[in-house]
C-alpha cells in the first residue's frame, strides 16, 4: 500500500532549557513544544526533549505528527463560538465573518494557522500565560465543535430535516 505524504503546517510555540546539576557539573537539555497540521482540519501537538535543540525540535514534530485529531470546521472558520479549559487557562474561540483574519495571540495564532482557519476571533483568558497551556486549552475547544452531519447522526435525521425543523420552529 502506497504512503500518501501531506504537506504539514509545523510550528515551534517553545524551546525551554532545563539544567540537570550532578557532581561533576551541569547537564543541559532542551524542551521543544511543537504544534502540526495540514491546514485541512487536522491538528496535532507534541513534546520532545533531547541535547541538543534540533533533536527535540524533531522528536517533538514526529510526535505531534502522530497524535493528531479531525476538528470539524464551516469553510475557513469555526461553526459555532466554543471555549476551552486546561488548568488555569481558558480560551475564547469566535467564528467570524469571512476576511476577518486570524486576531489571537502566539499560541492560539499557531493551533489556528496548523488548522488552516483563517477567519477567527480568539481571546485567552484567566491567569496562566503558558504556551502550552494556552494550545491545550484551545484543543480542548476545538474538541467541542461537531459538524451539521455529526449533530444529526446523532439525533437521527438527515441534514436536510434537522435545518428544515429548525427554520419551521423559528417562525
Amino acid at each position: 500500500m502506497a504512503e500518501q505524504t501531506r504537506d504539514f503546517f509545523d510550528s515551534v510555540v517553545s524551546v525551554n532549557r532545563v539544567t540537570k546539576v550532578t557532581k561533576g557539573g551541569k547537564r543541559f537539555s532542551f524542551s521543544a513544544f511543537v504544534v502540526s497540521g495540514d491546514r485541512k482540519g487536522k491538528i496535532g501537538i507534541g513534546i520532545g526533549k533531547s541535547r541538543e535543540v534540533a533533536a527535540a525540535i524533531a522528536k517533538a514534530t514526529v510526535r505531534a505528527r502522530k497524535n493528531m485529531i479531525q476538528v470539524a470546521l464551516r469553510g475557513a472558520t469555526l461553526p459555532y463560538n466554543v471555549q476551552g479549559k486546561h488548568g488555569a487557562t481558558r480560551v475564547m474561540l469566535r467564528s467570524a465573518s469571512k476576511g476577518t483574519g486570524v486576531i489571537a495571540g502566539g499560541a492560539v495564532r499557531s493551533v489556528m494557522e496548523a488548522l488552516g482557519i483563517q477567519d477567527v476571533l480568539a481571546k485567552s483568558l484567566g491567569t496562566s500565560r503558558c504556551g502550552q497551556n494556552v494550545v491545550k486549552a484551545t484543543l480542548n475547544a476545538l474538541a467541542k465543535c461537531r459538524s451539521v452531519e455529526h449533530i444529526a447522526a446523532m439525533r437521527g435525521k438527515t441534514v436536510k430535516q434537522l435545518i428544515k425543523g429548525d427554520y419551521e420552529t423559528a417562525q
